[in-house]
Parts: structure tokens; sequence; C-alpha cells
């Protein structure tokens, strides 16, 4: 069973808000490293994070700078420079997955066999590079046993068990902290290293996490829910971070 309770005063948080603080927590004592966000939801998260407890943090533009909380540039970041941070682990990058599985492989390539697959999506990318070299995290905005699957399709980003099956040279800087979905979310603190359910988010049950995942979660007796908004967070997430509410269009209430 879930314990916890959520706001009940006007500062009641929104599923979104929810999502932006453990996407937010991700970066919780990572110091000084590159928060690199694929979404809004994520890059909001990595905003509150900064803007908060982990004041370090460095974020970009997406392309070629450096930027501070209001988008104000601070400094460049050459392509060259952004591979040696992540060559080096001075990056946490927080990916989408069309699909993942228990063990936290991604696939962003392609559905279906990868002779003649049924969809096309974005290809491999930096996923095989980001997961052996810094911690990747991962942002899921609908969660569903179509994207929380048995076996990924294709691997891009690599799991917990294909870094250990690859042995030392994968596994040195291999990490994943947490996959957070509209639902709750997860980590991978178990035995072998199969996903795990952290918290869910509130007004979200167990039964419906189980039901729209694909394969069989670990849940422990005792579930909570996702930590809520400060107050101060939520002031900061709707007059500063996100003011246009756009977490809501990608996290429906």
């Amino acid at each position: 069973m879930a314990r916890g309770a959520a706001v009940t005063d006007t500062l009641t948080a929104g599923r979104a808000e929810y999502c932006v603080v453990a996407c937010a927590e991700a970066w919780r004592d990572n110091g000084e490293v590159l928060a690199a966000t694929m979404a809004p939801v994520s890059s909001f998260g990595a905003r509150l994070a900064k803007r908060t407890f982990s004041p370090e943090l460095l974020l970009t533009d997406g392309e070629a700078m450096l930027v501070d909380l209001d988008g104000t540039t601070e400094g460049w970041l050459p392509y060259r420079q952004h591979l040696t941070m992540v060559t080096g682990g001075k990056r946490h990058v927080m990916m989408g997955a069309s699909q993942i599985d228990r063990f936290g492989n991604q696939n962003i390539s392609c559905v279906g066999d990868w002779h003649q697959p049924t969809r096309q999506l974005l290809g491999v990318r930096g996923a095989p590079v980001n997961t052996l070299n810094n911690p990747v995290s991962y942002w899921v905005p609908k969660h569903s046993t179509r994207v929380f699957v048995e076996r990924v399709d294709m691997v891009s980003g690599v799991g917990y068990d294909r870094a250990a099956a690859a042995g030392p040279s994968a596994t040195r800087f291999h990490r994943i902290p947490r996959v957070v979905s509209n639902l709750g979310v997860f980590d991978f603190a178990t035995p072998d290293r199969s996903m795990r359910l952290a918290s869910v988010h509130p007004g979200v049950t167990v039964g419906q996490i189980r039901q729209a995942t694909g394969f069989a979660l670990t849940i422990p007796d005792d579930v909570p829910y996702t930590r809520e908004p400060t107050p101060a967070e939520l002031r900061l997430i709707r007059e500063v971070i996100d003011p246009k509410g756009l977490r809501d269009r990608e996290v429906r209430p």
C-alpha cells in the first residue's frame, strides 16, 4: 500500500508538478555536472534543482551554450567540449525512452524487427556513449505497456544486464539513477539490478502501475508517495520556471 498524503490547501500540486520535482531529484548531490535534458518536464526539473538544492549544476541550451536559469548565456560549450564532459563522466543526462525494459535497456531507434521495423524512430543517437560514460536517467511522460516492455526491440541505451555481460569496461561508469514517468518513480536498487518501484505519484495506485507495466516490477511492501513540492518550489515552477504551464501539455492533469 502507498502511504503519505498530498497537499490539500491552495498550494495543491498537480501531477505535472510532482513529475518536475521527481525529475529534479535525479540531480540531487550531483555537484558541478552538466544537466542535459530532452523534454520540457525534465528540463524544468533540472532548472528547479539548480535553483534550489543543486546550485552547482550546469545547464545547456541544447546547442552550444551554457545558460543561466532565465536563458542568459553564461559561456560557450562547443561540441568537442561537450563530448569531453560526456566521456569524462561530468554529465548527467535525462533521456526519453520509446521502450525500456526491466534492466534499463532503452530503445529510441525502431519498433519491430531491426531488418524490417514497423516504425522508425530517432535512431540510436548518443545513447550507448551516454549510458557507458555518465549517469543516465529517463523521463517517460506516458507510462504504458508499449513503453515499459519485457524486452526492447533494439538496444540504444545500455541496461544493467548488458553492461554486466560486457564486463568491467562497460560497468565502470555505467549508472541509471532513476526512471520517472507520469505514474511514479523507479530505480534499480535490487540484487539483480532489475527495476523497482520507488514511489507512486499521488492519485496513482500500485495496481495501476502494475497494469501499465509490461514486466514484473519489484514492489516493496510499503511504497511511499513521491515527494510533494514545497510551497517555494511550487512558486518557482509556476511563476519563474514554467509560467506558461507547458508542463501540463506534456503531463495531462
